[in-house]
């Protein structure tokens, strides 16, 4: 059955990725065929100087539905809850760190370097995709009771507030949005591979099968506890700190409606790790429950690791914030990105 069900994500993760695929290079089609250029930079400039902008732009919709199905961003997400919690946990894990923030990199330079002199004409669509994106994806965690599908929904409504600081589209917003990213890639994988220690531990990551954790595992429950509440918000983990300066730099652009569903998002994303913590590590062990041995140490060694790393970013978020800004800045000013280039290919 394991092996069933992982080539049915396989497949589910392969024919969206191959759509994808297809419209990415569909929209790179015609962008050169009605600009004669693919470099980034170029692009750039060329559509910032040219009266048929607005065309080029409904051309590259392809693109931004593109990155969207890669990043999983409402309504293309369906794909990953249908395929994340198939495959071995160190898969899974990777998956969640890094896949599809792949997307939303593509998304955010292409934002703000393509879209640069544009960006009025799509920040409407990215608003609205984040807000949807973010309540659609705490909403399916909401509902479910096995912790890897509950851990890849949220993978979905925490994009949303990534999208959310590329749409609003300040400095700060994007700062806050580049910190997220960091945040949430620490704590997301860690998450993973801890639902792996409680599998071995237990036989099982369905959470009316197994409890009684937090007397039988202490510190498997400490080590949920980091990077669980770290993503639910709660002070002074990263998770905070990322939530709080996105949704200020979201309510001082004015958008005050999206702050409101980006708080509502918040609490419902506890009330899924406060769920997962009261059915696993609170509750008494159901009867038949089977608790095996401890994980070797090679599986514990990355998760007490990424969790020092998760604190060390919590309680040290300065120099990461400073560097966020500091990016941002630099992506809000295409010209000096462009100047660069083309200088290098003068050279």
């Amino acid at each position: 059955e394991g092996g069933h069900a992982q080539l049915e994500g396989g497949v589910k993760y392969l024919v969206i990725n191959l759509l994808a695929s297809l419209m990415f290079l569909t929209g790179i089609g015609l962008i050169y065929g009605k600009l004669g250029t693919l470099n980034m930079a170029d692009l750039g400039l060329r559509l910032a100087e040219s009266p048929d902008a607005t065309l080029v732009t409904s051309s590259s919709m392809l693109l931004l539905t593109a990155f969207a199905i890669k990043s999983a961003l409402f309504p293309f997400f369906f794909w990953l809850p249908a395929s994340y919690h198939t495959p071995r946990l160190a898969i899974s894990a990777f998956f969640a760190g890094l896949l599809t923030k792949v997307g939303l990199y593509a998304l955010l330079r292409f934002t703000t370097l393509m879209f640069h002199s544009q960006f009025d004409a799509v920040q409407p669509i990215l608003l609205t995709l984040a807000g949807l994106t973010m309540v659609s994806g705490v909403l399916g965690a909401a509902a479910q009771y096995d912790i890897r599908k509950i851990l890849s929904f949220h993978i979905i409504s925490q994009i949303g507030y990534i999208l959310l600081g590329i749409a609003v589209g300040t400095p700060a917003a994007l700062a806050a949005a580049i910190f997220y990213t960091f945040h949430h890639i620490v704590v997301k994988s860690n998450l993973f591979l801890i639902t792996g220690l409680i599998e071995s531990r237990c036989g099982s990551s369905q959470l009316r099968a197994i409890g009684g954790l937090a007397k039988t595992a202490p510190l498997l429950a400490l080590l949920f506890f980091v990077p669980a509440f770290s993503l639910g918000g709660i002070p002074p983990l990263s998770g905070f700190w990322a939530k709080f300066a996105l949704i200020r730099a979201t309510l001082d652009a004015g958008h005050g409606v999206l702050v409101g569903a980006a708080l509502l998002v918040s609490v419902l994303t506890l009330y899924s790790m406060t769920k997962i913590w009261a059915e696993a590590f609170w509750k008494s062990a159901p009867s038949g429950m089977t608790v095996g041995p401890a994980a070797p140490g090679s599986m514990r060694a990355p998760v007490i690791a990424l969790a020092l790393l998760t604190l060390a970013i919590s309680l040290w978020s300065s120099p990461l914030f400073d560097w966020s800004i500091r990016a941002a800045e630099q992506l809000l000013q295409p010209e000096a990105y462009t100047r660069i280039l083309f200088q290098g290919e003068s050279a």
